[in-house]
């Protein structure tokens, strides 16, 4: 295959994957999200690999632009790298929460390609970590692809990415997640402080920028 044939199936995959995504299940947690903020709840996200840098990524967005109070354990590589050494990498999530004193309040969001399987022995620390905030009465949310995994089974709300192209799953999903958790930080439901650059380039055109975080009272 051709390197421009490779790069057209590429992106028209990305644009097949948009026609089909559920946005019943974005908006839905979008919902969650605003529900969350009012009561005072904070969200944590897990995930492994690429994902880690995602949910590193959403932490930021989701405190920056929405005043939401997230975490993700994947952002203290002390703490994550002594956890694996003394006592495993299996519950390096589940007792995270546990030291977080994570309750019914709090949500937790799982951001995997695979959504985690206890039976395959893949991703288990994902699988406690569900666990484990079930057990605390916690919502689940999950970005995940593939058929969802265990996040899929056990999650509350959970979007799967639809797989166009097996042989693509990996990029396209990780890709999606990104596009989707931006999504939900820059809904207007959310978002109480705009973008930087957005807020430059308006200020640019000469155009009132009104701050949300006035309008909303924060």
């Amino acid at each position: 295959m051709a390197d421009s044939e490779y790069l057209h199936r590429f992106v028209e995959d990305i644009a097949e994957i948009a026609r089909q995504i559920d946005l019943t299940v974005i908006d839905r947690m979008v919902e969650r999200l605003v529900r969350l903020r009012a009561e005072s709840g904070r969200l944590f996200l897990c995930g492994v690999g690429g994902a880690a840098a995602t949910c590193s990524h959403a932490v930021n967005d989701f405190r920056k632009l929405d005043g939401i109070e997230a975490y993700t354990p994947l952002d203290n590589v002390s703490g994550l790298t002594a956890h694996m050494n003394d006592e495993g990498w299996d519950t390096v999530f589940s007792t995270w929460l546990q030291a977080s004193h994570a309750c019914s309040r709090d949500v937790l969001c799982i951001v995997s390609v695979g959504g985690g399987s206890r039976e395959r022995n893949i991703s288990r620390n994902l699988v406690v970590a569900i666990e484990e905030a079930t057990r605390k009465g916690m919502d689940v949310l999950g970005v995940v692809g593939r058929d969802g995994g265990d996040t899929k089974r056990r999650g509350n709300l959970v979007l799967v990415i639809p797989t166009v192209n097996d042989r693509y799953l990996t990029p396209h999903t990780e890709a999606w997640q990104g596009i989707v958790l931006h999504a939900v930080a820059c809904d207007p439901r959310l978002m109480v402080r705009g973008n930087k650059w957005e807020r430059t380039l308006a200020a640019a055109r000469g155009e009132t920028v009104e701050r949300l975080e006035v309008k909303r009272g924060l």
